[in-house]
């Protein structure tokens, strides 16, 4: 009854061990070769990332649910005061109205008044565009001019360069990371599954954040997810497995076909782990 049975046991208290069995000796061994290059910590990886992924995405919803809230309370008190100035239109007409009677005395005005009257409105006008450009021209020499100014130049050059880094994780992620991690799957992998994470550290990772915090950016400036960058402390250990992965042959053969893209604009591996290193 036992014949090509084979036990997979989990590297954790609490998981009951699943019991199998093939119809032959070969689909058994191909089943035990598969499950042994299976990587349960990816699938958990992977999951953590989406947690937060949807968790970043709800932060999001509820920070444009507040906006909501507030611009409809910004019409609220809109429609308010356009009630208020309706009335004050109704009330000003009907004083115009009342002083109609005196204004037909005006006709028979003498027309030296008249054109003192049209000189006096002139310069009434003359004085109220050059007060207004006093204090237009004060207040691009204020400050607050210069600090908004300041501030929108760091937001605008952010925005660019939070595009441009999210644009080099993504190469670097599917142009490199996935490619290797499925090279490490095949029947003679020329790299193991452990070091292409310790190459790659939690770039994946990383690159789902940015990708996340560059769409907030271009809707509004949202609170930025505080992240523990372990990319940092591990950085040289990447460095060091991916040089001695390079002795290996095969290896180097399918990394520089990896590099051939022309995503990667002739630039290797190793530069794109370092644009991590950059943007902190």
């Amino acid at each position: 009854d036992l014949q090509h049975y084979f036990t997979v046991l989990f590297g954790h208290e609490g998981q009951k061990p699943l019991e199998l069995r093939c119809d032959d000796e070969i689909d058994g061994d191909e089943w035990v070769e598969a499950i042994h290059q299976a990587s349960y910590s990816d699938i958990l990886i992977e999951r953590e990332v989406l947690m937060q992924k949807y968790i970043h995405l709800v932060q999001i919803v509820e920070t444009e649910k507040i906006a909501a809230n507030q611009l409809r309370h910004q019409l609220e008190d809109q429609d308010t005061e356009i009630e208020r100035l309706k009335s004050e239109i109704i009330a000003l007409n009907k004083t115009k109205e009342r002083m109609r009677p005196y204004q037909g005395n005006q006709e028979d005005e003498d027309p030296d008044i008249k054109k003192i009257k049209k000189v006096q409105s002139f310069m009434r006008g003359w004085l109220c565009r050059r007060k207004w450009k006093t204090i237009v021209q004060d207040y691009i020499c204020s400050p607050h001019a210069e600090s908004m100014r300041k501030r929108n130049q760091i937001v605008f050059n952010m925005v660019e360069a939070e595009s441009e880094y999210v644009h080099q994780l993504y190469v670097l992620v599917n142009c490199f990371l996935r490619p290797l991690r499925m090279a490490a799957s095949s029947k003679k992998p020329p790299i193991s599954h452990d070091d292409v994470s310790s190459i790659f550290l939690n770039s994946e990772t990383i690159m789902f954040l940015h990708e996340i915090f560059h769409q907030g950016l271009k809707a509004r400036i949202a609170n930025w997810p505080t992240l523990i960058l372990e990319f940092v402390r591990n950085h040289q250990y990447s460095l060091q497995v991916l040089a001695n992965c390079k002795q290996n042959r095969d290896f180097d053969k399918l990394l520089k076909q990896y590099e051939a893209n022309p995503a990667c604009e002739g630039r290797m591996l190793e530069t794109f782990l370092t644009y991590p290193m950059f943007q902190v």
